[in-house]
């Protein structure tokens, strides 16, 4: 049973509760990150702990510890857990309230830290490589809920992912409101082209991933050309690879889109070099 954190204490799973006049839970104020340590280190905690403190900024919510502090309950929890490598959920809410809106009668955030295992896809589908299908419900508009805050609202995510569910394929991929590519309900997206990576940019409607800019800086050092510019669904259609990347995802191939085979229909030796460097650097990286 994991041991999880909770506003200064450390409580069984089973036991692990906060108040559902939470604002988190009542209306989905909150933001998060996903963290990933190997072998004991955890994985650029520094960028995931500005992005954060970032997105808080962005809904006005003041995140009542230190990023220092936070960094310590991060490998506390890691610790406690008696984990080596462990995906680690730190969620920040805007705390208890009443029934309405008013985010100022919340007085104080709540804080919880989860420290376990994760696995978004079977070894063996990881492996094939995944199908994927393009839903019908966009990502929110960038001028409205920013992509960039990594917020606890993934509604409009979730449904994408049962689109894919009913439609029989592994992951969805998700577009803006015009039609470029942005990503997969919970990952960046890639495409390779003639030795030349590329991938939506850090502005449009996107997460910035931290596994998405390692995987941009490893880039060159394996012989490719780096691009961040937008998208469309022709221009997957006819990659000679296409792979997402994520804390929990890492970096793992895409096989099929709607229907369309993906360069020779296998994870390519692009993508199978681009993971290989990246478990090399998460294991050599604090």
């Amino acid at each position: 049973m994991p041991q999880i954190w909770i506003d200064g204490k450390f409580y069984d799973g089973d036991q692990a509760k906060i108040s559902v006049f939470d604002h988190g839970v009542l209306y989905g104020d909150g933001v998060f990150e996903g963290i990933r340590a190997y072998g004991g280190r955890v994985f650029r905690l520094k960028q995931h702990l500005d992005r954060l403190y970032a997105s808080a900024k962005a809904i006005w919510l003041d995140i009542p510890m230190t990023q220092d502090a936070m960094a310590d309950l991060v490998n506390e929890c890691i610790k406690i857990n008696s984990l080596s490598d462990a995906y680690v959920r730190l969620v920040v809410t805007r705390g208890f309230g009443d029934l309405g809106l008013d985010p100022r009668k919340c007085k104080k955030p709540t804080i919880f830290c989860i420290a376990d295992k994760i696995a978004l896809f079977p070894a063996e589908v990881a492996k094939r490589g995944l199908t994927m299908m393009t839903a019908p419900t966009p990502v929110n508009h960038r001028e409205g809920l920013s992509p960039r805050i990594k917020s606890l609202n993934y509604l409009a995510h979730i449904l994408a992912k049962i689109e894919a569910i009913n439609a029989g394929a592994d992951e969805a991929l998700m577009l803006e409101s015009t039609g470029e590519v942005a990503e997969g309900v919970g990952e960046n997206i890639f495409c390779v082209t003639n030795h030349t990576l590329r991938t939506p940019p850090a502005y449009s409607g996107i997460l910035r991933g931290v596994t998405r800019d390692a995987v941009i800086e490893l880039g060159p050092s394996a012989g490719l050309e780096v691009r961040e510019e937008s998208l469309n669904r022709y221009d997957l259609f006819t990659a000679d690879e296409v792979f997402l990347t994520g804390t929990a995802a890492e970096v793992v191939g895409v096989v099929k889109l709607d229907g369309r085979k993906i360069g020779c229909g296998s994870v390519g030796k692009v993508t199978q070099d681009l993971a290989a460097r990246f478990r090399d650097l998460v294991t050599r990286e604090r």
